[in-house]
């Protein structure tokens, strides 16, 4: 019955090609490691935690500095840290511009997916509007990886919502997301912002600031719905 209707269709990494989590997700183990009295930076946020696993890049970094901190609970810490960033913003994250990304995609008979680490409640307060389409559908993601989530993250999205992963486009907010979406057989439209920038998108459908009707107008004719 699921493969029947199974379609195509648009998965978005709402938290970072959306919103800004990126720098919220910076702030958030900023502050966590401040307390820690542990240095933080871009750079090391680059060198170690950026695209892998929160607890795994922790424990590499907290071996280097020397510190009895536990890997474990700090991931779980920025992980709560982020997640209720993301909630306080969500709300303002919705632009029209981005609405008018979901109208367009909406209107041309594609599925929309909207995947983020924000309260749901929050979430659908902010995506009323949408709810109701039948082709509109939320899904709370909890990947542990560090700005990204890896392929099986983009390929449960996808089943869960009853989306065929070579029919469907992965709207990713890291070079990490766009290698994973590719390895999970989606197409991938990128969102790029400064903070990100040094990392690669090679790969990816098209890379662009943000997301608006005239980008999901360029994936409706990719997926020639």
């Amino acid at each position: 019955m699921a493969e029947q209707q199974a379609k195509k269709g648009v998965i978005v990494e709402f938290d970072f090609a959306v919103a800004d989590g990126s720098t919220l997700l910076f702030k958030a183990a900023e502050k966590l490691l401040g307390e820690y009295e542990i240095p933080f930076t871009p750079r090391i946020e680059a060198q170690h935690l950026a695209g892998g696993n929160y607890q795994g890049g922790l424990a590499e970094y907290f071996n280097i500095v020397k510190t009895k901190k536990t890997a474990a609970k700090a991931a779980k810490d920025i992980a709560t840290l982020f997640a209720e960033a993301m909630t306080e913003s969500f709300a303002s994250a919705v632009t029209d511009d981005f609405r008018a990304f979901v109208r367009t995609l909406l209107g041309r008979g594609l599925k929309v997916v909207v995947a983020t680490r924000a309260n749901m409640t929050v979430v659908k307060e902010a995506l009323a509007e949408f709810l109701d389409t039948g082709a509109f559908a939320l899904y709370e993601e909890i990947s542990p990886t560090y700005g990204s989530v890896k392929w099986d993250d983009w390929r449960r999205a996808a089943a869960a919502n009853h989306l065929r992963s070579y029919l469907s486009i992965a709207v990713a907010g890291s070079g990490y997301s766009v290698k994973s979406a590719l390895l999970a057989g989606m197409g991938t439209i990128a969102v790029s912002n400064p903070r990100v920038a040094y990392q690669d998108f090679s790969g990816a459908d098209d890379v662009v600031e943000k997301l608006n009707a005239t980008v999901a107008e360029a994936i409706v004719k990719k997926l020639r719905a």
